[in-house]
């Protein structure tokens, strides 16, 4: 498993997520097993929002309740929450940062997030909110690192302008099969391809000019939740024929591969997983150890559909 040195935490972190948002309905047992089998297979950062479970916080009620990580552990592992979706809107007031911040480490049983994000973007952001919540956060020792999800570069840039703390992450969709942060710019300024329109404002050169580590959600997603591409002959034949020939090349898993596509980047994205599979947590941190070359990469690129002009 790789690792990367990232700003504001205490250790480095690895290039593989274990994403929570689905272990509303898992015994404790199950939780336990679940973030033991990432832990025994190098992941050490773990995601988490308050609105996962079905309801506010659920999620991370369960992670607590199961004790997945035990007081002992607590400093070697990174705990990430997101903040800012409320039912029918979204909500960067400064008042629920702080509070829905006192309800996740509550839930969570921990004194402190290693990372807080903000959700989606509140188009009713008042950023001098955003930043007094943030320095609350901060000299309190509730919160260690900040980022977002699912932001524009101008979106962050507007938030910057009053913020006293770095933004070190953006959590957005990335696989094999939705990839528009990178095939824009593979395509930039070919007219009447739909591949080179740019539908995100530069977010991946954006990210890397700015230190910003992006973090993949739904990496095994054919597009906006449509089902997962792996093992889909149907709609993906010439795809799955390569995952399968570079699986078996370096002793992993076409879901293995499927992550190592995304860490091969250099920009060092992470991928979160939202599996509660403990094999398909093993598959992806196997993936997570794995450099692809830049033939197999670009196999993988352009037989998910995209184009090299």
């Amino acid at each position: 498993m790789k690792t990367l040195d990232l700003p504001n935490l205490a250790q480095p972190a690895s290039t593989v997520i274990l994403g929570l948002m689905r272990i509303a309905d898992l015994d404790d047992e199950q939780i336990r097993t679940l973030v033991r089998t990432a832990i025994d297979h190098g992941i050490n950062t773990f995601d988490h929002a308050d609105i996962y479970g079905g309801e506010r916080h659920r999620c991370e009620e369960r992670f607590g309740e199961a004790g997945a990580i035990s007081p002992a552990e607590r400093e070697s592992v990174i705990i990430q929450s997101k903040v800012g979706i409320r039912p029918g809107m979204f909500d960067f007031s400064r008042e629920h940062i702080l509070r829905t911040v006192d309800e996740s480490l509550a839930a969570l049983r921990t004194d402190y997030l290693d990372t807080l994000l903000l959700h989606r973007p509140d188009t009713l952001v008042e950023p001098d909110e955003v930043a007094a919540a943030f320095d609350e956060l901060k000299a309190a020792g509730k919160v260690r690192s900040f980022g977002v999800s699912n932001h524009t570069p101008l979106q962050i840039e507007v938030l910057k302008r009053s913020l006293n703390v770095s933004l070190d992450y953006n959590q957005v969709q990335l696989s094999i099969t939705h990839a528009p942060i990178i095939a824009s710019g593979i395509a930039a300024n070919m007219v009447k391809l739909d591949q080179s329109i740019d539908r995100d404002n530069g977010m991946l050169d954006y990210a890397r000019l700015n230190d910003i580590t992006l973090q993949a959600w739904s990496p095994f997603q054919k597009g906006f939740f449509d089902g997962v591409f792996v093992g889909d002959r149907d709609d993906y034949p010439e795809l799955n024929d390569a995952l399968d020939e570079i699986a078996a090349a370096h002793g992993i898993t076409p879901t293995g591969v499927a992550v190592a596509w995304i860490s091969r980047h250099p920009a060092g994205i992470q991928t979160v997983l939202g599996t509660t599979n403990p094999q398909r947590v093993i598959d992806s941190a196997a993936g997570g150890g794995v450099e692809l070359s830049r033939e197999e990469w670009y196999r993988l690129f352009t037989a998910a559909g995209h184009i090299l002009p």
